[in-house]
């Protein structure tokens, strides 16, 4: 699967941003997909994933209630939606693929596929 990031910018706090992953190469609806981020000195971690079917997802707690993850298999297109953001969201964010099961839908060396990234800064 290959998959291209896009839709990151600049936005000031409290904006909003809609992140696309375009998938390609493989049955899309295959695979659990997530997004990922990591910002200016951290480490890569958790931001959200969906199931297969689109039908179930799953938050890391700092943006519980902010984003919104989705998918759309008819397009091979996975969204993140980013509400009410905060500088501390600010950082590069990646979509990620795989045959993941649930209980590793969190951690990102579960995942065998990943876009090259797009950069989120949200100034204050």
């Amino acid at each position: 699967v290959q998959l291209q990031a896009s839709g990151g910018g600049l936005v000031q706090a409290g904006g909003s941003l809609r992140l696309s992953c375009a998938a390609s190469g493989r049955t899309f609806s295959d695979y659990r997909m997530a997004w990922f981020r990591q910002g200016p000195g951290k480490g890569r971690e958790f931001v959200a994933a969906t199931n297969m079917g689109g039908g179930r997802s799953y938050y890391a707690d700092p943006v519980k209630g902010r984003f919104t993850i989705s998918r759309d298999n008819a397009k091979n297109t996975l969204h993140l939606r980013m509400n009410s953001l905060k500088p501390e969201d600010t950082a590069v964010y990646y979509c990620a693929a795989g045959p993941v099961n649930y209980w590793k839908s969190r951690v990102a060396g579960a995942y065998d596929y990943w876009g090259q990234g797009t950069l989120v800064t949200v100034s204050s």
